[in-house]
């Protein structure tokens, strides 16, 4: 084991409350202290039951909210957004955000009134708000939505925000999904400079952005998403458990198991053993 102080690494499951089988993956490695954070999907049917185990895991993990504007049946009325009562598909929604459609007045509102009610359908089941805020297919970077996100965690004392960027260098040095890694943090800019200017914490750099096609085993990809991390990082997660409801509900589902099969494994433990890497929470960063 390598002398020096080892580096602090923020590893966090999206997704919570989509589905049964994820919710338990999620809990399963958090308790075998292989994730500190996980995102919650507020507004899917799954995340009352689900905060209910996840509650006996509290101190072992963040626990954030996952905002969500893409796929899923919103919790109140958005005629804008989602006229037919279900929220748009991503490449609509950011077509949307780049046309200056998420900026009138009408979606603003709606998305300011959409992210209040997710974050008291979180409260009301965790019994405190999240520890922090970040976005279902990184929507709380876009124009027009980053700005009701900001003006949440406002509120939020304490809260911390997922930024979404990482130095094109490393990037490209990974080599992992290399336009969609710099597609999603290119989006991240503005976000980034509101965040600064207000001073709401924040991690550093950001990996875990791959493809999901099953190219490459997930075995390989962590490697190299823990490749020069410092600061703090925050790597993102999706594993899960295959069940009915994730089938029904979602297009991303063997990738989900791979994940889970390898971060409860003793592979993963050897690795963060050898990068001398410790798994943290944000607040065991250093200041």
């Amino acid at each position: 084991m390598p002398d020096t102080a080892p580096t602090p690494l923020l590893l966090c499951a999206d997704d919570y409350g989509l589905a049964p089988g994820v919710n338990a993956a999620i809990r399963d490695l958090i308790a075998q202290g292989r994730l500190t954070a996980t995102s919650v999907m507020s507004l899917c049917q799954h995340w009352r039951e689900g905060a209910t185990a996840l509650r006996e895991l509290k101190d072992k993990a963040d626990v954030g909210l996952h905002f969500t504007l893409t796929d899923q049946p919103p919790l109140g009325a958005m005629p804008t957004l989602a006229p037919d009562g279900r929220l748009p598909p991503l490449g609509r929604l950011m077509g949307w955000a780049y046309r200056g459609k998420l900026n009138t007045v009408a979606a603003r509102a709606e998305i300011r009134d959409e992210l209040s009610r997710q974050i008291a359908a979180f409260t009301d089941a965790w019994g405190a708000p999240p520890d922090y805020i970040d976005g279902h297919q990184h929507i709380h970077q876009l124009p027009g939505v980053r700005d009701a996100v900001v003006e949440a965690l406002a509120t939020l004392p304490g809260a911390y925000v997922r930024l979404c960027g990482e130095p094109v260098a490393a990037v490209l040095r990974r080599g992992v999904a290399v336009p969609k890694t710099l597609l999603i943090g290119g989006l991240g800019g503005g976000l980034r400079r509101m965040v600064r200017t207000r001073g709401i914490p924040a991690n550093d750099r950001f990996a875990g952005v791959y493809d999901f096609a099953g190219n490459r085993p997930f075995a390989g990809l962590m490697p190299r998403f823990l490749d020069g991390i410092g600061g703090r990082t925050l790597v993102m997660v999706h594993p899960g458990l295959p069940d009915e409801e994730l089938r029904r509900v979602d297009t991303l589902v063997e990738p989900r198991r791979a994940e889970y099969d390898y971060l409860r494994g003793p592979a993963f433990a050897a690795l963060l053993q050898a990068r001398n890497i410790r798994l943290t929470r944000f607040a065991g960063f250093p200041r």
